[in-house]
């Protein structure tokens, strides 16, 4: 029939996928192939680092009890867990 050409076989595309695989050449060929990719795929991920590392450290300061050390510490945050345990949240 005129459909078994078209549709292959799992057998046939096991063996295409080797024949790719083979093709595809040494990892210097992937890596020149897909340059671009990569380079995005890094500038993300140096973005991602950067943006984690701001939004920690500088997010601790926007709480209200930032500065504070020992009782006053521990007092204000006890009221931040009151507050959220009352259905109230403040932010600044």
């Amino acid at each position: 029939m005129v459909l078994d050409g078209i549709v292959s076989s799992p057998l046939r595309k096991h063996h295409s996928l080797k024949k790719q695989w083979e093709d595809l050449g040494s990892c210097s060929t992937v890596v020149n192939r897909h340059r671009y990719l990569l380079t995005a795929l890094a500038l993300l991920a140096f973005l991602c680092t950067v943006y984690l590392y701001f939004a920690v450290t500088l997010g601790a300061r926007h709480s209200s009890c930032y500065g504070l050390a020992g009782k006053d510490k521990a007092m204000c945050q006890l009221q931040h867990i009151q507050a959220l345990s009352k259905g109230k949240l403040k932010f600044f």
